[in-house]
Parts: C-alpha cells; sequence; structure tokens
C-alpha cells in the first residue's frame, strides 16, 4: 500500500509540473543549456516551381539600355533622376525579367538583348537587390503568338539540330551569368508560344490547319531548354509563357502535358485594355479564371510574366490594373506580377522601329516628365 501511495503521489506531481506549461510558451524561454526535440519542419524547402514570397512585383526593363544610350533619363515622383534599376526598387519592384535575343545584329536590330547586354543588365539587377528572369525568345528579335522566327544562322536545320542549337545557346548566356556572378531565380523558354516556336519547325498550327508532327516538335525544342537550364542553374524555375491570360489555356496545357512537356511554372501575358471587343473589367475576370483553373488543374504556380495598360488614360489604366492585381494577389498559387517595359515614356522609340515605320509602344507606365505613373502604385 505504501509503495501504492508513493506511486501515485508520484504521480499527481508529474501532472501539476506539467501543467504549469502553457499555451504561450516559446523557444525563448526555454534554458539555454536544454537542448530542443528535433521536429519534422511543417514548411519543407522549397521545391522547383514554388515561390516563398507571397507575391513577386517586378519588371521587364529591357529596353533601358537602349534607352540610356539615346539620352532618355528617369526620375521618381519627387523630380530626382535616378538610375532606372534602382528606381524600379524604389517604387517596389524586387524583380527584373530581361528578354535574350539569338543575334539581334544579324536580324537589323542592334546589339541590344543580346548575350552581352542581357548580362550586363542582369548584373545591375543584382546589385540594385533584385531577383532576375531570364526570357528566352529563340529568335534574332520579337517572339510572339505572330511571329517565332527561328534565328537566321539556325535556318534550314532538321529538328536534332534545332534542339542542339536551342541547348547550346541556353547553356551560353546562362554560363556567362553565371560567370559574371547572377543565378537567375526564373528562366523562360520561350515567349508567348501559343503557336509553338522556331517556325516552321516548331509551330502548331497554320491557316490550313495543324502543322504535321508541329506539336512533336515543340514539344522537343522546349524540353531541350528546360534540360539545358537545369544543366547550368538546377534550382531556376522554368517557366513556359502564352499570350492572353483570358483566353482559354486548359486545351494547351492538357496537350503539351500529353506530350510529354516539362515545366515548373506556368506564365501569362495579360493586357486587359487591348481587346476591342471586351471591356478590360471582363477580360480581368476572365483572365483571373483561368488562373484558377490552370492552378488547381496542373498543380504549378502562376507568373503574370507581362502586364500593362493603355498609358493615354492615367485614371483608367490605374484602376484596371489595380482591379486585376488585387484580385490576383488573393490567389494563392499566384506568384507574381511583372509590368512589360513600364520605362518608356515621351514617345521613345528604339531606333529599328524607325527603318520599319512602327509607332511607339503604348503602354509604358511613365508619365511624360519621365516620372512612374500612378498605376504602378498597384505593385506596392
Amino acid at each position: 500500500m505504501k509503495n501504492l501511495i508513493c506511486f501515485l503521489l508520484a504521480g499527481l506531481l508529474a501532472i501539476t509540473l506539467n501543467a504549469c506549461g502553457g499555451e504561450n510558451d516559446s523557444p525563448s524561454n526555454t534554458p539555454s543549456n536544454t537542448p530542443s526535440t528535433p521536429t519534422t519542419p511543417t514548411n519543407p524547402d522549397p521545391q522547383p516551381g514554388s515561390d516563398t514570397k507571397t507575391f513577386v512585383s517586378g519588371a521587364d526593363i529591357s529596353w533601358v539600355t537602349e534607352q540610356e544610350a539615346d539620352g532618355v533619363k528617369f526620375f521618381n515622383t519627387a523630380g530626382q533622376e535616378r538610375d532606372c534599376f534602382a528606381l524600379m526598387k524604389e517604387i517596389g519592384m524586387d524583380a527584373i525579367r530581361l528578354r535574350v535575343w539569338v543575334n539581334p545584329v544579324a536580324y537589323g536590330y542592334g546589339a541590344w538583348c543580346d548575350k552581352a547586354d542581357v548580362v550586363k543588365k542582369a548584373l545591375r539587377a543584382k546589385n540594385a537587390g533584385q531577383d532576375v528572369m531570364i526570357d528566352f525568345h529563340y529568335s534574332d528579335f520579337f517572339a510572339d503568338p505572330g511571329r517565332q522566327e527561328t534565328p537566321k544562322e539556325w535556318q534550314g536545320l532538321d529538328l536534332e539540330q534545332l534542339k542542339t542549337k536551342v541547348a547550346e545557346h541556353t547553356k551560353d548566356v546562362l554560363g556567362a551569368l553565371k560567370s559574371a556572378g547572377v543565378t537567375p531565380k526564373w528562366v523562360q523558354v520561350g515567349n508567348e508560344t501559343r503557336n509553338g516556336m522556331m517556325w516552321p519547325t516548331g509551330q502548331l498550327w497554320t491557316d490550313s490547319g495543324d502543322t504535321p508532327n508541329g506539336w512533336k516538335n515543340y514539344v522537343a525544342l522546349t524540353n531541350a531548354g528546360f534540360d539545358a537550364v537545369k544543366q547550368v542553374f538546377s534550382d531556376a524555375i522554368v517557366i513556359i509563357h502564352l499570350n492572353n491570360a483570358w483566353q482559354d489555356c486548359d486545351w494547351w496545357f492538357a496537350k503539351y502535358k500529353e506530350l510529354g512537356g516539362k515545366m515548373d511554372m506556368i506564365g501569362l501575358s495579360h493586357y486587359p485594355q487591348t481587346e476591342a471587343n471586351k471591356t478590360w473589367a471582363q477580360v480581368n475576370s476572365e483572365a483571373l479564371a483561368q488562373i484558377k483553373l490552370l492552378i488547381n488543374k496542373y498543380k504549378v504556380p502562376v507568373m503574370m510574366t507581362e502586364v500593362g495598360v493603355k498609358s493615354a488614360d492615367e485614371a483608367e489604366a490605374a484602376k484596371a490594373l489595380t482591379a486585376f492585381l488585387t484580385e490576383a494577389k488573393k490567389i494563392e498559387q499566384c506568384v507574381g506580377a511583372f509590368y512589360w517595359e513600364p520605362q518608356v515614356y515621351g514617345g521613345w522609340i528604339p531606333s529599328y522601329y524607325k527603318t520599319v515605320g512602327w509607332g511607339s509602344y503604348d503602354q509604358g507606365a511613365f508619365t511624360s516628365d519621365g516620372k512612374p505613373a500612378k498605376c504602378l502604385d498597384a505593385f506596392k
């Protein structure tokens, strides 16, 4: 009986001591000489495609070196002149997107957005404390749904030779960045590739219908780029990018995945004021629905790799962009947005545009005196 009483008393004492601890206990209340018990982390290390930040605010300012060569200056809202990268950081842009062209000199454009120019800009972004996204166009000039020209030096090559060129070019540019001390966080393999890339080999369809072997070729070329990225930067998040976020993208990614296409993240472009038969509110709504669908179905995050609004009506532009980003930020795996060339103002155009009779970009987000416009407040 005595032993039983002692046993019961010891048990009561243990319960009493445990009860002295409460829900407010924290590691700071644990004696420094008491080892903590290892536990399984509730937030494991992020995998490619995940993002620890709630929402990335970024800008594609690929034209900046060409603008600077033309004497363009940039100012903050107080009228103080600023380096463009520093100004982007000042207004809340914590990431920079930079396009890469294979040989723009051969195209007649000049040495802008080639490997050397991209490395210089990427270093400036790094020095400004910004993450970097690299956007491979696999062309000598802009690649988009209406133009996916095979680089001049690659024309006439067969699929296997083109795959080799894609891999070599990707590793060459990324290797140069690595040598310069820049580690891109994201890499786009192709730009707005809804109708494939590197036409005609990687084109998906023409006015006559589907291109024979087009999908197979496109996926092979894209996977060659994906694998090349991982060989240089294994942790880089590889993005597959389509235009028109508001359009049906589900069928496209279903086909891409069915054929073995690789991706860590989906990238989308969104220009809500460019659809003649829709209001910007309608375009925003349809884009947000697509974003949610793609995240839920394909289990990868979505990044708005390009956004832009019309600068002519500053108040309406601010409404359109603010309305979209406010809702996009509420979507858990919609991880960020990059404004496309916000620093364009005053009717500036690249010299090449003058030779072909093109006008100036009308969705820059700076005022006529070179300051950030109100619509960029949506990124804060």
